[in-house]
């Protein structure tokens, strides 16, 4: 993986702009993984990242008095912002266990194509899915 997307996920992972922080959960996160079974925990990480990223997303777009769920498809920047999103918000949830084994849960959960970040994605895809009659106006959405 890519150091700037490393750099990227410890900086999503940051509270209150407590880095040094966010860097023992990412990197206790990696032990925590390598410990449950997997060698390279790094593919683990970039497969869970793979598997929890949307492909299309809904945006909202008002048209001559009405509002149409219109499907777009979402940039590479933006798959990994939402799938981390969601991978911390399936954290999040979870109660009584320290950050980076929740957060290791997690992505051990969307490296198998489970978990409450793949879950949200299948989800937005069904959403557009059923949206795709106003597909054609993707192009007015900025």
């Amino acid at each position: 993986m890519a150091n700037t997307k490393i750099e990227k996920i410890i900086n999503y992972i940051m509270k209150d702009g407590k880095k040094s922080v966010a860097r023992k959960i990412y990197t206790d996160m990696l032990k925590e993984i390598k410990s449950n079974g997997h060698m390279n925990p790094e593919i683990v990480l970039e497969t869970a990242i793979e598997n929890a990223s949307p492909n299309l997303m809904i945006k909202s777009k008002r048209m001559g008095g009405s509002v149409y769920q219109v499907p777009v498809e979402v940039k590479q920047d933006k798959k990994l912002f939402f799938a981390f999103k969601w991978i911390l918000a399936g954290t999040a949830s979870k109660t009584g266990k320290p950050m980076y084994k929740k957060l290791a849960e997690e992505i051990m959960a969307a490296y198998g194509n489970q978990g409450y970040a793949v879950k949200k994605k299948e989800e937005t895809h069904k959403m557009a899915e059923a949206n795709k009659a106003f597909a054609y106006m993707a192009k007015y959405v900025n």
